[in-house]
C-alpha cells in the first residue's frame, strides 16, 4: 500500500473491517472518535515538544523516531477517517469545498508570503 495508489475509501473501508472484526462499531460513536482524533493528534505533537529546529531535523534522519512519528500519524489519520465514516462525510468533497473557502477567506494576490489569520485581511482588499 502506498500515498499514491491507496484512496480515503479504500482506508475507510479498512478501517470498517478492523472494527468489524472487533465488534467495537459501539465504541466508535462520533463522541468517541472525536476525542480519540485529538489524543492521538497530541501524541504527534510530544515528538517535537522542547526541540529547535536542527533537533528536529536531527530526529527526523533517525528511521526509528520517523517510525514512531508514522505511527501517530497513522493513528490520527485513522481516526480522522474513521469519524468522516460514522458522520457519513465524504472527506475529498469536504477538503475540496473547505479549500475554495479559504481560497476566499486567504487571496493569493493578497496574503503570498504572509502568515496572519485572514482577519487581518479583511476590509483590505
Amino acid at each position: 500500500m502506498n500515498d499514491k495508489e491507496t484512496t480515503i475509501d479504500d482506508l475507510k473501508r479498512m478501517m470498517k473491517e478492523f472494527i468489524d472484526e472487533r465488534d467495537w462499531e459501539q465504541y466508535h460513536l462520533p463522541k468517541d472518535v472525536a476525542i480519540a482524533l485529538s489524543i492521538e493528534a497530541s501524541e504527534i505533537l510530544e515528538h517535537f515538544r522542547f526541540k529547535n529546529d536542527k533537533e528536529i531535523e536531527e530526529f527526523l534522519r533517525d528511521d526509528k523516531n520517523k517510525e514512531e512519528l508514522g505511527d501517530e500519524l497513522a493513528d490520527t489519520l485513522m481516526f480522522l477517517v474513521d469519524l468522516a465514516r460514522v458522520c457519513k462525510i465524504d472527506l475529498a468533497e469536504a477538503t475540496e469545498r473547505k479549500l475554495k473557502k479559504s481560497a476566499k477567506k486567504y487571496p493569493k494576490d493578497l496574503v503570498k508570503g504572509k502568515s496572519h489569520k485572514y482577519t487581518h485581511y479583511e476590509n483590505k482588499e
